[in-house]
């Protein structure tokens, strides 16, 4: 399905990643290799950009994340929420339609619902300095 978002002029990759950054789902243009790298660096770019929530007003920091948009010289990439602990990526060439990709990406998040959730996996270590 992901593959849906990048049938546009100039739409490059999408892949579907958790908050802990392990990749969930990628389209058939990018390796497997490159998507878990890729995941790994959108999971920290989520991350620290929710933290800058208060930039936007003070008491924002319980604000919900929506989504982060990073440009680049020869293009962009987008990431937006997916639903709870689930992120949706696209990247793309600097002559993309944005308000094509955008729309795009949220039609399809609409459309999997809870399929895009990703709770968070038990059984992993919690920081408790045990």
């Amino acid at each position: 399905m992901l593959d849906e978002v990048v049938k546009m002029p100039e739409a490059r990759h999408a892949i579907l990643l958790s908050s802990d950054g392990m990749l969930r789902a990628r389209s058939a243009g990018i390796e497997r290799d490159e998507a878990e790298r890729q995941a790994a660096a959108l999971s920290g770019l989520q991350s620290i950009s929710r933290s800058t929530a208060e930039f936007t007003h003070k008491g924002a920091q319980d604000s919900p994340w929506r989504q982060t948009l990073v440009e680049f010289a020869h293009g962009y990439v987008f990431l937006i929420a997916a639903g709870p602990g689930a992120y949706l990526a696209v990247s793309a060439t600097a002559d993309v339609d944005m308000e094509a990709v955008t729309y795009r990406m949220q039609k399809l998040v609409d459309r999997l619902g809870k399929e895009l959730t990703s709770p968070p996996r038990q059984g992993t270590w919690q920081g408790t300095g045990r």
